[in-house]
């Protein structure tokens, strides 16, 4: 029986990459410990669309970790409860004119050579996978290697398969670290008491700068807002996630000014999510009625037939930022015992499953599924000391 008390390992959030490390380390022989402030999923997990994307990547290191999650989030699919609504319904990313058609034929060339599939969609074959597409655009690209799970299920239920190596500690904030005598970690303390273990991971999602700091290093995650809304439900009339070609522009952008592009995609319960917008201003949650005329303009402009429907509701989320777009895990040489999960952005969701694994990797001294070298968590050290 774990004790509530120690542990071979405490992950500190439980959205959906921290669940996915402690999902991992179980499976690894290790006993978990998950502490999180709030209930599973309260953060951006819970505000997230769910996607897993390849299609919005270049080639590079985000892209081979999310290739490495597709592969994962196939194998949990079928491990996991289908309430986890993993739905592989691919996408398709449009161009307006053929200057926009251009660039996404030479971003799908590299992309292919990662090992993508990129299917170029021509103009008059787009309403075969999107019937309700507005007419006029110059053509797209098919990603049938994206999908969509739902975030919060698909987090509680990672925790859950960890059976009883995995202890949930909810409504806790860690309020400290533990370090031995000779400066290595030996556990958290939290508002309730103190949890002992050898090994802390950071998987504090967008607070993951502010864990940092409370444990001695720096790491520089910065809430990027977005907002998403959500229709009545609707017969399918959105097959695809289908976004506009400068979606791409959007995602690699570090500006902390607003940025909207038109995302749209339906859902297996029948609501349309149409997103995504992009903006710094901290943790500010106050409702914004310019971003969310931005997104039903662009969405009805893309899919007309969304005008006369009603908009349920919206919600907001903060995406965890870091300077050069790529998260930071493994272990924090800076502090012995120390690992880091966190700074994925909007695409924690789809690289979940990968930073779990690494994570549980470096746990156990086992070999690495990809180079960790590109998410080394004091990468930003050298920058800061310039």
């Amino acid at each position: 029986m774990l004790s509530r008390r120690s542990s071979d390992v405490i992950v500190v959030g439980a959205g959906v990459v921290g669940a996915a490390c402690a999902y991992y380390a179980s499976r690894a022989g290790l006993s978990v410990t998950v502490v999180d402030r709030g209930p599973v999923a309260g953060g951006t997990t819970g505000a997230g669309e769910g996607n897993l994307l390849v299609s919005d990547k270049e080639p590079g290191p985000e892209l081979d970790l999310a290739l490495l999650s597709t592969g994962l989030w196939q194998e949990l699919a079928e491990q996991l409860p289908p309430r986890i609504e993993y739905e592989p319904k691919g996408g398709l990313v449009v161009a307006a004119d053929e200057t926009a058609m251009r660039a996404l034929r030479d971003f799908a060339a590299g992309q292919r050579r990662a090992g993508v599939r990129a299917d170029e969609i021509s103009a008059d074959r787009l309403r075969e996978l999107e019937p309700h597409l507005t007419p006029g655009l110059a053509g797209g690209f098919h990603y049938p290697q994206d999908a969509q799970v739902m975030p919060a299920l698909a987090a509680a239920h990672l925790l859950r398969a960890g059976g009883e190596r995995v202890r949930l500690r909810l409504g806790e904030e860690v309020t400290g670290l533990l370090t031995t005598a000779d400066g290595a970690v030996r556990g958290v303390r939290t508002a309730v008491g103190e949890v002992s273990a050898p090994y802390v991971v950071n998987a504090a999602g967008t607070w993951g700068g502010e864990f940092a700091r409370l444990a001695g290093v720096a790491l520089p995650v910065l809430p990027r807002r977005g907002f998403v809304l959500v229709t009545e439900p609707l017969p399918r009339v959105v097959r695809h996630k289908v976004y506009a070609a400068d979606y791409v522009a959007d995602v690699a952008s570090g500006s902390a000014a607003l940025q909207t592009s038109a995302v749209v995609e339906g859902t297996a319960a029948g609501p349309v999510l149409i997103g995504a917008s992009r903006e710094r201003v901290g943790f500010d949650r106050t409702l914004s009625t310019e971003v969310l005329r931005r997104l039903a303009a662009q969405a009805t402009a893309l899919f007309p037939v969304l005008a006369g429907v009603r908009a349920m509701r919206t919600y907001v989320g903060f995406r965890p930022y870091l300077p050069d777009h790529l998260p930071a895990i493994g272990p924090d040489p800076r502090l012995p015992g120390l690992l880091h999960a966190c700074g994925h952005e909007g695409a924690g969701i789809g690289l979940a499953p990968a930073t779990g694994l690494i994570v549980a990797r470096s746990l156990t001294g086992g070999q690495p599924p990809l180079d960790p070298d590109p998410f080394h968590p004091a990468r930003f050290e050298a920058e800061a000391a310039v």
